[in-house]
């Protein structure tokens, strides 16, 4: 699901160290709501204005409610700071807006403070803009500051409904997990709740769309939506629990195929990458190790000069993190890979190489275990 967001996403900006991001879909959602309130809300809230401030209007009003839900990602984002978990981006799009968090939670009480600071960063925005609604005595402003002080009351509290990954979900995944000190079952039972919500939710709005009412449309999709991550979740907490349960040594490769660091690109291309389909090699001279080499420095490299260029000038030097020992889960490995963005780390005991583990073995051990 992030991946797709990240895809058809633009950054603006930069708040906290943390890349804000556009997605396609913010734009439809935005063009919807400023309509809706310049067209509908205004004109029957503040009577007699011109048009021109009625959109005006929407769109300040529309920003405002978006920067509220920046917000609520931003109380989520710096918990986790706290708890050195890396933030990738904050992304808003048609259905709000979503903190992508590398890595999961170190404990219970760190999931539940993570997920509980979202909710009440709304709380407390919501109250802010109700003090400012009893302040102002301009038509146009006390509307607006009323639909900002109940939508951030509406945000909090949907939130807080315990669908996974909602916050609300997420609070229940603490609770489990701080019970059973199961963090897979704890994600596994509140996915399945959370599939059951988003059941209920689509069932309401067919109901609602039976009846002639359009708000039917809007729950059905993100009852869609709730289902598909909480899917999503539940498929990635079952993959993980396989992988925490084996070792390294389970799934890595012993025949280690390496090039030399003096072999030039074009015999490279025709002598490993063509004739074994991997990705990568590492580099070796003599058993001893220098990093690796894979398709993409090749391919940075012009085509008339592959003949000339050895590996010694375009491996990427090895990085301890890149390593791991053949007693550790392959989650671990998946994990760095996944982190590094990295296809392959190679596999020590005691300071001796012994082997590598790649990305495509890990699933292929998946695939003939019948974890798809």
């Amino acid at each position: 699901m992030n991946g797709s967001l990240q895809a058809g996403s633009i950054k603006v900006a930069v708040i906290m160290g943390i890349p804000l991001m556009l997605h396609f879909s913010w734009f439809i959602i935005f063009g919807l709501l400023t309509w809706g309130l310049a067209a509908l809300y205004f004109p029957d809230a503040a009577p007699q204005f011109p048009v021109w401030v009625y959109w005006a209007s929407g769109a300040i009003t529309a920003l405002l409610l978006f920067a509220s839900v920046v917000f609520h990602e931003l109380a989520h984002s710096f918990v986790a700071l706290g708890y050195k978990l890396q933030i990738v981006n904050i992304t808003l799009f048609i259905f709000g807006g979503v903190a992508q968090i590398k890595g999961e939670p170190p404990t219970p009480k760190a999931e539940f403070n993570i997920a509980i600071a979202g909710p009440l960063s709304s709380f407390f925005l919501a109250l802010v803009f109700f003090i400012i609604y009893n302040l102002t005595v301009d038509p146009i402003a006390n509307a607006l500051f009323w639909y900002l002080a109940l939508l951030n009351l509406i945000l909090a509290i949907f939130n807080l409904i315990p669908g996974f990954p909602m916050d609300g979900g997420r609070l229940v995944r603490a609770f489990i997990w701080k019970r059973t000190n199961d963090f897979f079952h704890a994600t596994r039972s509140a996915a399945r709740l959370g599939k059951n919500i988003s059941l209920f939710f689509m069932i309401f709005g067919l109901i609602f769309v039976f009846f002639g009412i359009a708000i039917g449309l809007w729950l059905i999709l993100i009852g869609w939506f709730l289902y598909m991550a909480a899917d999503a979740s539940y498929q990635q907490a079952d993959l993980q629990e396989t992988l925490n349960n084996i070792k390294v040594q389970d799934v890595m490769t012993r025949d280690i195929i390496s090039v030399p660091s003096n072999m030039t690109i074009d015999t490279v291309i025709n002598e490993y990458f063509l004739r074994y389909g991997y990705g990568g090699f590492p580099v070796m001279d003599y058993g001893k190790f220098f990093g690796f080499v894979t398709l993409k420095e090749t391919k940075n490299i012009p085509r008339e000069r592959w003949k000339y260029v050895k590996m010694s000038e375009i491996f990427i030097p090895h990085d301890k993190r890149l390593e791991v020992s053949e007693k550790n889960p392959a989650l671990k490995a998946l994990e760095i890979m996944l982190n590094e963005d990295k296809g392959r780390l190679l596999v020590t005991d005691k300071g001796n190489i012994v082997g590598l583990i790649t990305r495509n073995g890990i699933a292929r051990y998946l695939q003939v275990m019948g974890k798809h």
